[in-house]
């Protein structure tokens, strides 16, 4: 399982805009091969601020898959107006740690 982790800075004055387009977008990424889940958080100390943490079964089910589909195009135009900066998308992995005594 790999998780995908964008932070995203929602532009002053456009967070409800945001949430309405979020739950219009969220229906496009579910619908992906290799998709797992999402969430969204907002920030307690910022509300411009938001987590979106995505868990794909691959890496490539994100990076080519959804990122290389036509689906996405509509993610875009329905989100990455709202983010300023752009978010800096990372993935993490699973890591095996022994069980507690």
């Amino acid at each position: 399982m790999i998780l995908e982790t964008a932070p995203l800075q929602i532009k002053l004055g456009q967070t409800e805009a945001f949430e309405r387009a979020f739950a219009q977008a969220q229906a496009i990424i579910a619908s992906m091969p290799g998709y797992l889940g999402h969430e969204l958080q907002r920030c307690v100390e910022d509300d411009h601020q938001y987590l979106l943490l995505v868990r794909w079964v691959m890496l490539s089910d994100h990076t080519e898959g959804f990122r290389g589909s036509a689906q996405y195009q509509q993610w875009r135009s329905l989100l990455h107006h709202f983010y300023e900066p752009f978010p800096k998308v990372l993935h993490y992995s699973p890591v095996s740690l022994p069980d507690l005594p």
